[in-house]
């Protein structure tokens, strides 16, 4: 009784909170007379219950629709591609690409809450470390997910605030925090912070192991794919292969699933999925569920999100992803003619973050660049193929075989995690939109729009 107690009051202090580490605008994260810390981690019971209350943070909605969860930011950065179109609803601003403002919403709420799940993480490390009830087993545990959690979040801001590690800018990055405080710290460089985020996925990796209690806690896995994320980003190709390989075992057709691409996309229970955000009838974030919210035009919800018609070319008519249909019967060429079953929203829709195609096609992307291009086109084939049955090999070499990668990564995983954006910025390569969308534009690879502005509230606190 006591430990349900304890969880209870940890999960509200971390529900009303609301303040990113490197600014004090907002009141403070734990008051000091609602619970002791020697009670929090005086059991690994205390402990965990903060650790769930750090990872429902990660669906905390801070501002409005569009500034809700983890998961906001990344369909946010899956609208700012062509693959996706978006009504002048939520998200529309992302579409069109006019939130580079800093007081706007995206800069502030993308910069607001990594640093609110930082400032719970540093609290974590820094309670579990001292304390003497908890064994060294499971410490290793807590601060393992502790740092993962860390390190994903400190590269989220990496993606948004700095420029693209292969980029010859230098511009400015945001600061680091690795410890509890109210104080500004100073910003720093991008070989600074992008130090800190693999020293701190690292470390995490040495210390977790496989167990877990469900999909949306981190494992040795998952610490695995974000490092593998991060390398790809950074273009360090032996160690975005070997961490994707280990993350999602090494053997493709042991971890794909075709029969289950066509469910709704809705169930965290899913064999494909290896990290994910939970929702349930008493813990939902109602309509701020994204993308299901946005692209089910199904269900009563925003009926928002549409989908280009380049894009659908590109699905024979025997891949189980060919999910399009023209709902709303608009004539060719309209920007509403296509939408996508894709996503299946309700309240309990559960939210993918890292599915182990994402890594498969890593790991290719990775044999690409090695040289190996026959290992890249047996790991391209493995996704091709199991989602249709009548795809032919692949024969394409160099930069064909690359940009059939890049084409897979989009069909695979278009609207969850923001992919064709994320591969425009971090390769260099630019946006180019073409065919029906409501708002045409070309984005050049090094344009300041694939880079969000420092929030003035941060500015404002170290005046």
């Amino acid at each position: 009784m006591i430990q349900s107690i304890i969880k209870a009051i940890i999960l509200i202090i971390l529900s009303s909170s609301l303040l990113g580490c490197s600014s004090d605008f907002l009141d403070e994260p734990q008051p000091k007379d609602s619970i002791s810390p020697d009670i929090v981690f005086g059991s690994k019971e205390g402990a965990t219950s903060f650790l769930s209350g750090i990872l429902r943070l990660q669906r905390m909605s801070m501002i409005n629709d569009e500034a809700s969860g983890l998961h906001s930011i990344l369909f946010a950065r899956s609208v700012k591609g062509a693959d996706l179109i978006q009504k002048q609803i939520w998200f529309g601003d992302d579409y069109d690409h006019q939130v580079y403002v800093s007081t706007g919403t995206r800069a502030v709420f993308s910069w607001r809450l990594p640093y609110k799940i930082i400032d719970q993480v540093n609290n974590l490390i820094q309670g579990v470390k001292a304390s003497t009830k908890i064994s060294s087993a499971d410490k290793n545990t807590l601060i393992g997910q502790a740092l993962a959690l860390r390190g994903y979040y400190y590269f989220q801001l990496a993606i948004e605030f700095g420029d693209a590690y292969l980029s010859p800018e230098q511009s400015t990055f945001p600061p680091i925090y690795t410890e509890p405080t109210a104080t500004p710290a100073p910003f720093t460089t991008k070989e600074e912070f992008f130090i800190r985020i693999v020293t701190d996925l690292e470390e995490a990796t040495t210390l977790l192991d496989e167990k877990r209690e469900n999909k949306s806690y981190i494992n040795k896995a998952v610490a695995q794919a974000f490092l593998a994320q991060v390398y790809q980003y950074m273009g360090k190709w032996e160690l975005a292969q070997k961490n994707a390989a280990a993350a999602y075992g090494g053997h493709p057709l042991e971890v794909l699933r075709a029969e289950d691409y066509n469910k709704g996309f809705a169930s965290i229970q899913a064999a494909e999925w290896l990290w994910a955000l939970p929702q349930s009838a008493d813990q939902t974030v109602y309509y701020r569920s994204h993308p299901h919210a946005m692209m089910d035009h199904v269900a009563v919800a925003y009926h928002g999100t549409f989908i280009n018609d380049a894009f659908v070319q590109q699905f024979s008519a025997t891949d189980v992803r060919n999910l399009f249909s023209n709902f709303y019967e608009k004539p060719a060429g309209d920007w509403q003619e296509y939408v996508t079953s894709k996503f299946t929203f309700t309240f309990e829709s559960d939210i993918p973050i890292l599915r182990y195609p994402e890594l498969i096609l890593i790991d290719a992307e990775a044999a690409y660049h090695l040289g190996d291009e026959t290992n890249a086109r047996k790991l391209l084939d493995d996704i091709r193929r199991n989602r249709d049955t009548a795809a032919q090999a692949t024969t394409a070499s160099g930069t064909d075989l690359l940009e059939a990668i890049l084409l897979e990564r989009r069909k695979e995983l278009y609207g969850e995690c923001g992919i064709e954006w994320f591969d425009a910025k971090r390769l260099l390569r630019g946006i180019n939109r073409t065919g029906n969308h409501r708002t045409k534009l070309s984005i050049a690879p090094l344009d300041k729009r694939f880079q969000l502005p420092i929030p003035q509230e941060e500015l404002d606190a170290r005046k």
